[in-house]
């Protein structure tokens, strides 16, 4: 079983920065597929950036340029390090590995940006 904690979520001025970290319980973080997830009141789940094993990135049209992902595998911790940040990132952030074929979620982080 692979437990994930978020943290790094709060309230923030339009136009600041926050980062996120998702620790995980289990080395085998190393070799899995990690997004984040956001889902605001009353929308569906929606994923916001994504990294491989071996680092690749994607993100969704409406952060690129404002929100990185990276990895450390070292600290089985992936961060959401997001800039420039609107009130429309208004959100519960998870995060979700997939490890060998098996997804695993972690609680969620309130990002809350006041205009």
């Amino acid at each position: 079983q692979v437990q994930l904690v978020e943290s790094g979520g709060g309230l923030v001025q339009a136009g600041g920065s926050l980062r996120l970290s998702c620790v995980a319980s289990a080395r085998l973080f190393s070799i899995a597929s990690v997004n984040w997830y956001r889902q605001a009141p009353g929308k569906q789940r929606e994923s916001v950036a994504a990294i491989t094993s071996g680092h690749s990135t994607g993100y969704a049209d409406s952060v690129k340029g404002r929100f990185t992902i990276s990895r450390d595998n070292a600290k089985n911790t992936v961060y959401l390090q997001m800039n420039s940040l609107k009130p429309e990132d208004t959100a519960v952030y998870y995060c979700n590995a997939r490890i060998i074929g098996t997804d695993y979620w972690g609680q969620g982080t309130q990002v809350t940006v006041s205009s």
